[in-house]
Formats: C-alpha cells, structure tokens, sequence
C-alpha cells in the first residue's frame, strides 16, 4: 500500500514519535484494573516472555479476560484483520486497501460468519460474546487510538478521524475465514493447468503435476492402519485428452477468463500465509518408542512471516475444573479469536498440519447480462450491492453476482469481467462471455468454532474425535497423545464429493458451471475420513504427504511430495527411542532430501574445460546436503546447489510459462525435475529462447552451473569456498501495512526487524521457504515450534516466531526471534506452581465495582 504521506511524521521529530508516544499503547501487567462484566476477580500472570496464564472461577470470565488481554497487546492487528476480513480495509488505509475490499466483499467472508454465529452450540455464542466484552472494555478503557498502537498514529497522519468500533462476536468468526482461504488447497494449480492447457500439449502440462512417489515417501496412514477403498494413487489419474464437448474449459477465451481471476486472488492479502505446499510438520510418538514413557508430540506450522508473529500463546485455567468450567489449557492462539488453537489441556494434546484436501472449484459461467446458462436456458444471476467506503475519498458501490456455485470471482476488479468475450460453448460462439464462479467449503455455514472449545475440553480421543467432527475449515491433520500413553490421528473437514471430468481425478480441471451434472454432490461422510488409534508402529508423521494410498474418499491430488515426511520419519525410525530432545532437533533439520539426485546429475557434467564453474561444482563433492545459514563448506555448497536449482529452473520451465505462472522451486518442482531427470529429451529440456537449438537435460544442467557461479561470484565474491547460505537466503520480518518497500524507510525502520542469514529451505523440515521465481528471501517460515511432554507437562517446551507482544519497541515484539532462528525453545510451564514460579508480573481484573 501507499503512505508517503505518513513522512510528516518523521519531519516533526520527537513530539510525534518519541518516547512517551511509542510506550503509551503498552499494556499494563500489574496492578488491578476494573472490567465491566465480570463475575470475579481474574489473575493474569505473565512470565519472562510477556505470556499470560489466566486464572478464573467460570468460563465467561476467562474468555471475558483472554479478550482484553489480546486486545492489550495485539489489538491493531485484529483491528486489521477484522477490516480485511469485512472487506473494509480502504477505511483504515485508504485506496490502497480498494482492490483487497472489492475481492472480499464478492467472497462475503463476513456475511457468511454471521450466517454461522446462530448455528454455534449456545455455550460457544456466549464465549464469543465474553470474548467480544472483554475487547470492548480495552477500547473502552484506552479511549483514544493513540493508548491502543502506534500504527494509529502513523496512519493518522494520511486518514484522518479514525474511529475504533465495538468488537462482535461476527469479528472473530470472520478471522477464521481468512485463516480457511489461506489454507485451502488446490485451487492454483488448478487454475494452472487450465491456462497452460492452450499453450502446450497436455503431456507437458501433466509432467508438473506428477503422481504422488508412494514407494519411497510413505503416506501418514500405510493399508494396515487405514484401507475402506482400492486403487492408485490420486496423481495417476491425469489427462489424457480434453474432450470436444469440454474445450470451452481449456480453450484461450477461459484462460483470459481464468487470467482475470488470479489477479483478483492476488490481491487477497496474506493473513497467515500460504508457502509452497501449505506446509506444517507435526508427528506423535507413542509411549513404548518414548524415553519418557509417555508420547511425545511435536508440530511446527510452516506460514507466512510477519511481525507481529501469526500466533499469541496463552493459557486458560478454571482454578476449579469441572462441568461447570471445564477449561485447563495452554497453546497457540489467534488474536481475535477465543481459546487455544494449537496446544495442549491437563490430558490431552494436539497438533495441525494443513490436509490440503481440494475443497474449492471454479466454475466456468456462460453469462449474457443478468443471466447464466444453466442446463440449456438461461437463469438469472444473484446480485446483491456493496458500498465499500473509502478513507480521504468517496464511497465505492459494487455488484456482487452469483451462480449457484457461488460468487463470480472474476467480477472482482473492474475490467477483469471483460475477459472472454465471445465465448464458445461446445465448439460454438455465442453472444456471451465468460466467467468464473468460485465454490469453496469456506462460503458454507459451518460449526468449526464449536470444534475448537471441543479441542480445548476433550479428554481422551473419542471426545477428541467428537470435536473434530465439527471442524469444518480449513481442513486439518489433527494429531493427538494422551497422559494415559495413546496416541492417534484424524482427517476432518467438509469435503465434497464430486466426479471424475475430462479423464482427470475431481477438481484437476475447471468445470463448465452450464452442465448441472458437474456439481458437487454432498460431502464425504465425517466417519469415512481417514483415521487412526494407537498404530502398531508407534509413530504417526504428518507433513501435509499424502494420507493413504487408496483414492477412497478422494480428497486431493495435490498432495505435498513427501520429501519433509520421509525425512523426519527416516530420523525417527534410526533410535529405538525418542527423547524430547531428538524431537526439537528434528525441527531444526536443514537436509534438503532432493538434492542427492540434482547432485547426482550435476557432477555427472564433464567440466574439465571450464576450471571457473568447476571450482563451484566441486563444492557439490562430498557435501551432505544441509542447509545451514553460515560457517564452513556445508554453507558454501549450500549456496552455490541452491543458485544453481534457481537457475534450472529459469532455463527449463520459466521460457514456457506466463510471468505469474513461473516456477517457484518448491516440492512439486523437484518431483517433476525428478521424472524429467528419466526423460532427457523431454520438450522441457529445450529452451524456446534458443530456436534452432535442442539443448537437451544436459546442456541444461550444464549452463545452470555456469550461470550460478557467475550469479554467486557477483553476490559473494570469486572464492566459493567463502559463500554462505544465509547471505542470500535472508529473513526480515515486515509489518502488513507499514512494512512494504512503498513505505518511506524510517517508518519501515519502526516496525520491521531483520534482515536474519537463515538456514534451510524448502520442502526441509527446518522449512524457511522461499520461491526460486523471485529471490532467495524468506517468505514462509515455522510460525512456531512446540514438543508437548505427556510424562510431564511442565517439561513441554514452546518457541513464537517473534513475541508475544504487537507493540513495536515492547521488550516482546521480537523477544523469542533468536531462539527461534536457532531452533531454540522456552520452558513452557503449566501446572499452576510452575506458572507460578515463572512468573514475573501478575495483574488482577476485578469486576467494574472495584479497582481503578
């Protein structure tokens, strides 16, 4: 977004932004302050780390206080993501939030978290409710934006008169919308192949998509623990031709149809990130493989980087649990969001990672004005008004028009819906045009914030499993192990059930929206998605692989290749038993489980005539493919083998591929580069801008390697044995609004923190991704690290990605990011002794009676 205007604040000097006006928004943790609606008193204690345990005598106390606590250190964050989520960003921010507003209003996030608040379990609306009580009496408290963040401060310069409304329990359940579109999967690569379907033949669209490599990265669930259903693996299905009765799909008049909606996707902000793959790891070990004698669970989310950090970590505590309060739990939350996401209670514990099941379509729409083909005649589209009102400018109205699929996405941003004009249908031009309508699970209804105090409560896995039963989106692999030694998994999530289209698996291709045969069917039974208790083996990985190898129910073909799985389950499987420790050390892993067979092809590349490249190639000589950021030959070869997979892919792919389409280096890449490896005279060995020349799979390694050392001599210096990994592969850590390069520097200076050297990569368990089309930058990271001890709670261990805190210059805005970059962790105490002895300050909420 643009604030140049907000570099009046750097010309007034101290006045605007010194001491007192940086330190005014900071929370205070001692003392007693007075909360309207509270039954009792309500002790807060925060430790070392600024985390907050909350101690309270019933449920809408403690809700009532976890409100007001994440308001006290995050709330412009969820003052944000309530405005983006609303689609109201442009009144925060002006027009530069316009194009985000026009997306989300036609997605209708909000109007469909107020759908589903009536819907909840009555106990979940008065959580909400206590949540949204405890917000409003921190906005009721600061009064003015100036006590509540320093960003209103800065942003208060170019958008005057900025009014901070009440917190609503619609708030909240909107964030997990966001949180659902960010994790949901398949529908670029959808959209891909059906743009790449007219430019190239369907065998070299097909060879980016391989299948899945069940023989040698395992799937979380092997047939014994898992197998209703027969059949290969869901990527074998790909197609084979396009029918003449469904080339409307693929044909160029959809592709600028199919163009106009990824522009109006891409300006969806990132809310907690979408990396190559979704990626997450999380992995259970059973008591019998268990030094401790109890299980062990591990989980580290692989989303966006941000500061502040995705997650707040919090404990809530009934200081008498039973029926009437049942909650004792601890974990990784969402500010704006009650209760703990990720985490652990006084029995049981859990972990996500993303499924990534495909729970979206995109319909191609035959529209002629107000209407849409439907089944031979034409019927009217839904369309409802949006006025979106923008900060310093006048209100904007747009139309939002829907089919019975869903909102024409395509509509979005002014001159997108143009696309596609004269559209055929079935092999014949019509006077209409195309459009593309989105169906996705998110836009429906659902109960997935009952499942989430259904987590926080359960005690053992049958209650666990009743809670994922409601968990509708994102869909999640949920891990569990409990005090009393189990251990288990569980696939939820609304999943639809569709047919096979065009010789293809459900969801490969878009679907023409006129034929009512192509519609989604219902949902695939809760008690038919894969699960498992206490598996022979004694161990369960989940890194967003494949969950079985049967294709029944189908959930995907968009799999994670495994390469993060297998490793971590290669680690494993190496000890009879595990130690907690072995287990934070898996996290920080930086193997590249790859690069073994680039390496191969690469130094099978006769160089002796090129002693400059050769001197880069023989760092790939002995190297054990890890990935640390600095020091010694394992960085430098590093640097050069990730140099050169960025410049493979520049010369293989990238010539073919439309500018937003370009390879971003991840798993999927490397599976494809695995088969292409077997097929050397494969069309994408020839480089389209040599014509004339063939190059072939060697020549092509060949000039990646040339490339490379001559890239890595300008960034590094001329001696490759002093490159580093981390001197290319940086992190800083930017502020979603004041954070960007379109951000006057000294504001940037205030808010973002970094750049970081950092290890690993993509598609390695220590996962700090990057995308080989735009640099070597981070841009998706473990959101947090976690190893839950079940011998002994208060043995646990957690790490955030920054802190706690949302105040820039707060001691805990960036408190926990050295430990984090160094796969460090904290002790995480629980028990109310051990919160007790970690605590530093302690901070009383009494009801509006007493108290200041």
């Amino acid at each position: 977004m643009s604030v140049a205007a907000v570099v009046v604040v750097l010309l007034v000097g101290v006045a605007i932004v010194g001491v007192t006006v940086v330190r005014r928004p900071f929370p205070a943790t001692t003392g007693q302050i007075s909360v309207p609606g509270l039954g009792g008193k309500v002790t807060v204690l925060r430790d070392k780390h600024g985390i907050p345990q909350i101690y309270a005598d019933n449920p809408l106390d403690l809700f009532r206080a976890e409100g007001f606590v994440h308001a006290q250190d995050r709330f412009f964050e969820m003052d944000l993501r309530r405005h983006i989520t609303a689609g109201r960003l442009s009144e925060l921010v002006g027009p530069a939030g316009l194009d985000t507003d026009r997306v989300i209003r036609v997605l209708g996030w909000r109007r469909v978290a107020e759908q589903e608040l009536p819907t909840l379990k009555p106990e979940t609306r008065q959580y909400l409710q206590a949540y949204a009580d405890g917000v409003n009496a921190y906005i009721d408290r600061a009064g003015s934006t100036s006590k509540m963040s320093l960003e209103y401060v800065v942003l208060g310069q170019k958008v005057k008169d900025y009014h901070v409304e009440p917190w609503t329990p619609a708030d909240s359940l909107a964030w997990l919308k966001a949180m659902a579109w960010d994790l949901r999967g398949d529908y670029d690569s959808e959209l891909m192949r059906a743009r790449l379907a007219s430019r190239m033949s369907l065998g070299q669209v097909n060879d980016l998509f391989p299948p899945y490599p069940y023989a040698q990265h395992q799937p979380i669930l092997s047939a014994k623990d898992w197998s209703p259903g027969q059949g290969a693996g869901p990527g074998a299905g790909a197609a084979s031709a396009v029918p003449t009765a469904a080339s409307a799909v693929t044909g160029h008049a959809a592709t600028s149809a199919y163009a106009g909606v990824e522009r109006a996707l891409a300006a969806v902000p990132v809310s907690v990130g979408r990396g190559d793959g979704i990626g997450s790891n999380s992995w259970v070990v059973g008591a019998g493989k268990s030094t401790t004698g109890k299980p062990l669970l591990a989980n580290d989310p692989h989303l966006g980087v941000s500061i502040p950090s995705i997650w707040y970590q919090v404990g809530l505590h009934c200081r008498t649990v039973g029926p009437s309060c049942p909650f004792d739990v601890a974990g990784f939350s969402f500010s704006g969001l009650p209760g703990v996401v990720i985490g652990h209670n006084d029995r049981v514990a859990w972990g996500f990672t993303n499924l990534g099941p495909d729970v979206s379509d995109f319909f191609l729409e035959q529209v002629r004005g107000d209407r849409y083909l439907r089944d031979g005649r034409y019927v009217p589209l839904k369309t409802e008004l949006e006025t979106i009102k923008v900060a310093g400018k006048g209100d904007v109205t747009i139309t939002v028009r829907s089919t019975v699929h869903g909102p024409l996405l395509s509509d979005a941003i002014p001159d997108v819906a143009s696309a596609g004009q004269s559209a055929p249908v079935n092999g014949r031009a019509t006077a209409g045009s195309y459009a593309v309508a989105l169906q996705w699970t998110g836009l429906v209804p659902n109960q997935t914030a009952d499942a989430i105090f259904g987590l926080n409560t359960a005690q053992d896995f049958e209650q666990f499993r009743a809670a994922a039963r409601q968990f509708a989106v994102p869909a999640q692999n949920l891990v569990y192990a409990d005090t009393d030694g189990h251990i288990g998994y569980q696939a939820p999530g609304l999943v639809p059930v569709r047919s096979r289209y065009m010789n293809a698996p459900p969801g490969y291709w878009p679907r023409p929206g006129w034929v009512s045969a192509w519609d989604w069917k219902g949902w695939v039974p809760f008690d038919e998605m894969p699960h498992t208790y206490d598996p022979p083996e004694g161990i369960i990985v989940t890194a967003n692989q494949a969950v079985t190898a049967s294709t029944t129910p189908f959930l995907t073909t968009e799999w994670d290749y495994g390469f993060r799985a297998q490793r971590i389950r290669d680690l494993l499987e190496k000890k009879d038993k595990i130690s907690p420790a072995d287990m934070a050390a898996i996290q920080g892993d930086t193997r590249n489980d790859f690069a073994p067979t680039l390496v191969k092809a690469l130094l099978g590349i006769d160089l002796e005539g090129d002693h400059f490249t050769k001197e880069a190639q023989d760092l790939l000589r002995g190297w054990d493919f890890t990935n640390p950021a600095n020091g010694g030959r394992e960085a430098a070869a590093a640097a050069y083998y990730n140099a050169v997979w960025s410049d493979l892919l520049d010369l293989t792919f990238n010539d073919e591929l439309p500018d937003d389409l370009r390879a971003n280096g991840g798993d999927q890449w490397m599976e494809a580069v695995t088969e292409l490896l077997k097929k050397p005279r494969s069309p994408w060995w020839d480089n389209k801008l040599t014509p004339g020349v063939t190059e072939g799979a060697s020549e092509m390694l060949r000039q990646a390697m040339v490339e490379a050392r001559l890239d890595l001599t300008k960034k590094l210096g001329k001696n490759p044995a002093s490159w580093e990994w981390g001197k290319l592969h940086r992190l800083t850590f930017t502020h979603q609004v004041l954070g960007g390069e379109d951000v006057p520097g000294a504001v940037r200076w205030l808010f973002n923190r970094g750049p970081y050297d950092m290890p690993g990569g993509s598609a390695i368990v220590d996962a700090n991704g990057w995308d080989a089309s735009k640099g070597y930058d981070v841009d998706w990271a473990p959101s947090m690290r976690m190893v839950v001890d079940l011998s002994d709670l208060d043995r646990s261990r957690w790490v955030n990605q920054t802190g706690n805190s949302g105040h820039a210059f707060d001691e805990h805005y960036d408190d926990q990011v050295s430990a984090w970059m160094d796969n460090q962790t904290f002790a995480w105490p629980f028990s109310e002794k051990a919160v007790r002895a970690a605590a530093g300050d302690e901070l009383t909420l009494v009801p509006a009676s007493g108290g200041q």
